[in-house]
C-alpha cells in the first residue's frame, strides 16, 4: 500500500514505498515539496512513457530524479528514461543483480577499493574510493573492465535497494543520495592517463542511468594544482552540482569529520571504525541491520519469477561492446582536472612536496595545510 505524504501526489498504482517519502530540506522538485505545476509534469511524464510501452520505474520519486535532471522539461526527461532503459535492456541490469558474481572483489579492492560504509550525520550511505591505488595493469590480470562496470551496476542497483530505503527508515526522513569520499591520495602523472578512461566511462553510468544520487562529494589528498584545473572545468557544470564538491588536501579531517561521525568512518582516514575483516569489504550500514533492512524488490521479483517459472534463469551474458553515451558529469569532470593537472605537471616544476588545497568547489580557495 502506498505510503502517505501530504505533500506530494502519489499514484497507488506504482508507488509502493515501505519507507519515508518527504525529503528532509525544502527544494522545489524534490519529494513532498513540488508545486502543482510539478506534480502535473510528473503524471503528463508517466502518461507519455505509459503510452509509449513502459510499466517499471514509473513511480514518483524515480520521475522526479529524472525530471530534476533535466530541469522539468518533460520530453528532455523522457528522452532520459528511455535512454536509460535501452541501456538497462541492453547492459541486462535487472537480471545482473541477481545473478553477478564478483568472486575477484578482495584482489581488486588491493587496488581499486570502491565500497558502501555505514552513514554520514545526515543519515546517508557513506561511499569512498581511493583512486590513488589504481593500477590496470595488475587488475586486468585478474579482472576485466567489463566485469568492473557489471559489479559497478550492481551497486548502484544495490544503493537504490536496500541501500537507501534502510537509511531512510532509520533517519525517519527520505533520502535519496549518498555521500562520496574519493581519496586522490598517490594520483599522480603517470596514473591519471590510464585510469581516465575508465572513470570517465563509469562516470557516465552514474550521470546518464542513475540521475540524483550525489548529496555531497569530498575528494580527500588532492594534489598539488588540483583546484586549479578543477576551476576551469566546473564552468561547465551545473552550479548546484559544484555546490556539493568539496576540494581538500592532506588537512581534511576537520572538515570530513563535520559530515562523518567519527565512529563511522575508516581509521585510514582519521575516524575509529576498524571492521573486523576490514572496512572496504564489511558492507556495514542500516541495510545489514534487522530492524531497518528489509528485501530488495528486486529480490522478491526473483523469488516470485522462480516460482512461476520453476526455474532458475540463465545467466546474464555480458555486454562487453556495450558503452553508454559520454556526458559531463561530476566524476568526469573531476578526472578531466586530474588529466588537466598532470598536463600542466609535464609542462612545469613541480615542488617536490606540493602542498595540499583545502577548498570548496564554490569557491577554491583556502588555506594550503599538509603536504600530499
Amino acid at each position: 500500500m502506498a505510503a502517505s505524504n501530504p505533500h506530494m501526489d502519489l499514484d497507488p498504482k506504482y508507488d509502493d514505498y515501505d519507507f519515508p517519502t518527504t525529503a528532509p530540506e525544502t527544494k522545489s522538485g524534490h519529494p513532498g515539496h513540488t508545486t502543482e505545476e510539478q506534480d502535473a509534469q510528473v503524471h503528463q511524464l508517466r502518461a507519455m512513457l505509459e503510452q509509449a510501452g513502459y510499466k517499471d520505474r514509473l513511480d514518483t520519486l524515480t520521475l522526479l530524479r529524472f525530471l530534476r535532471a533535466r530541469k522539468f522539461n518533460v520530453e528532455h526527461s523522457k528522452q532520459m528514461f528511455i535512454d536509460c532503459e535501452k541501456w538497462r535492456k541492453e547492459f541486462g541490469t535487472d537480471d545482473l543483480v541477481t545473478t553477478f558474481d564478483y568472486k575477484e572483489k578482495p584482489k581488486v579492492f588491493e587496488y581499486y577499493p570502491q565500497y558502501y560504509h555505514k552513514t554520514d550525520k545526515d543519515g546517508r550511505p557513506v561511499y569512498i574510493e581511493q583512486l590513488g591505488k589504481i593500477d590496470l595493469n595488475a587488475m586486468y590480470k585478474i579482472t576485466t573492465a567489463e566485469r568492473m562496470l557489471s559489479n559497478l551496476v550492481v551497486e548502484y542497483e544495490k544503493l537504490a535497494d536496500p541501500r537507501l530505503p534502510a537509511c531512510s527508515r532509520k533517519s525517519g526522513k527520505l533520502l535519496e543520495t549518498c555521500c562520496s569520499i574519493m581519496d586522490l591520495k598517490g594520483v599522480g602523472i603517470t596514473r591519471v592517463s590510464s585510469v581516465y578512461g575508465y572513470v570517465k566511462q563509469a562516470s557516465a553510468i552514474s550521470q546518464n542511468y542513475y540521475p540524483e544520487r550525489l548529496g555531497r562529494l569530498y575528494l580527500i589528498n588532492a594534489p598539488w594544482g588540483f583546484s586549479n584545473a578543477f576551476n576551469f572545468v566546473k564552468g561547465f557544470l551545473d552550479p548546484v552540482t559544484v555546490q556539493k564538491i568539496h576540494i581538500l588536501g592532506g588537512g581534511y579531517q576537520t572538515e570530513l569529520l563535520e559530515q562523518v561521525p567519527k565512529e563511522n568512518l575508516p581509521k585510514q582516514f582519521g575516524g575509529e571504525c576498524e571492521c573486523k575483516g576490514g572496512c572496504m569489504l564489511s558492507d556495514a550500514g542500516p541495510w545489514q541491520e534487522s530492524e531497518w533492512a528489509k528485501a530488495p524488490k528486486w529480490a522478491k521479483e526473483e523469488t516470485a519469477a522462480e516460482k512461476k517459472e520453476e526455474s532458475v534463469a540463465a545467466p546474464v551474458k555480458e555486454q562487453a561492446g556495450t558503452k553508454p553515451k559520454e556526458a559531463d558529469s561530476d566524476v568526469a569532470a573531476i578526472t578531466e582536472a586530474l588529466q588537466n593537472t598532470a598536463t600542466a605537471s609535464m609542462n612545469s616544476t613541480i615542488p617536490p612536496q606540493g602542498k595540499g588545497e583545502d577548498v570548496k568547489a564554490d569557491g577554491l580557495k583556502g588555506d594550503a595545510k599538509a603536504p600530499v
